[in-house]
């Protein structure tokens, strides 16, 4: 199975010159984007839910085993703070249908304010279509501990791994037979950029974490300046030096 590499997002005006050519309308990033890259995290969700039409268009944008992960609403995560949630989830993946066989994990990232709540962290993940895969993305230190483990365990739900400025900022378990890793803002220059030494370092942690078999999500969040897509690309180059793995597409 795959290390898909990609970028949280994909419509940055300062991508331009970078990622889009000039004369590259917006209306055609994403298919252009989808060239270059194998997945992207598309964190527009978590401000407002596109209708069930945007997923299709995007399905028709992109090629066969492009993936596209859908973080989940504010609604549900900070306005609701994941009370509740039959509704908000049963919207939302009827919306994401549309991607069909485009569609990628889910991602819950909890607000720095929400403090540790398994029964209600369990009872949203149970809402979740049968197949589904959920990553969570924990902010306070409260939910590291081996109940919040448990939970995540059971449903082969995927502890997010998170990076800031170069180190890791939650644990590094391993809760499901498949991983997901963002990674926020380096220190190298230009900011926030991520350096060699870095990046290698993840490349590392999965490859000894993770079996040959189990694919991975790598996005990179760290968008100013066309640095997300300078990194995505290294970091793919780095993995595909480690041998043994397939990493498809990112490439300059």
């Amino acid at each position: 199975m795959p290390v898909l590499v990609g970028t949280s997002g994909w419509q940055y005006r300062d991508w331009r010159g970078v990622l889009y050519p000039e004369g590259v309308p917006q209306r055609r990033w994403l298919e252009h984007y989808a060239e270059r890259f194998p997945a992207v995290e598309n964190d527009g969700a978590f401000y407002r839910l596109p209708e069930r039409g945007t997923f299709e268009r995007w399905r028709s944008e992109t090629p066969k085993r492009f993936v596209m992960a859908l973080k989940v609403s504010r609604f549900l995560t900070h306005l609701k703070r994941l009370r509740d949630p039959a509704e908000p989830v049963k919207r939302l993946t009827d919306a994401a249908a549309g991607l069909g066989d485009r569609l990628g994990p889910f991602l819950l990232q909890l607000p720095p304010t929400l403090k540790a709540d398994p029964d209600r962290l369990a009872d949203c993940l149970d809402r979740f279509p049968e197949g589904a895969r959920v990553a969570v993305e924990p902010r306070h230190e409260s939910w590291w501990n081996d109940e919040v483990r448990s939970v995540l365990s059971e449903r082969d739900a995927a502890l997010c791994w998170a990076d800031r400025g170069g180190r890791p900022v939650t644990p590094l378990w391993r809760t499901a037979s498949w991983g997901y890793l963002r990674l926020h803002e380096g220190r190298a220059k230009p900011a926030p950029s991520y350096g060699d030494a870095a990046l290698r370092s993840w490349c590392r942690r999965i490859d000894e974490t993770w079996p040959k078999r189990a694919e991975c999500h790598v996005y990179f969040n760290n968008d100013q300046g066309g640095a997300a897509v300078r990194n995505a690309f290294r970091f793919a180059e780095l993995m595909r030096d480690l041998g043994g793995r397939s990493v498809p597409g990112a490439r300059p």
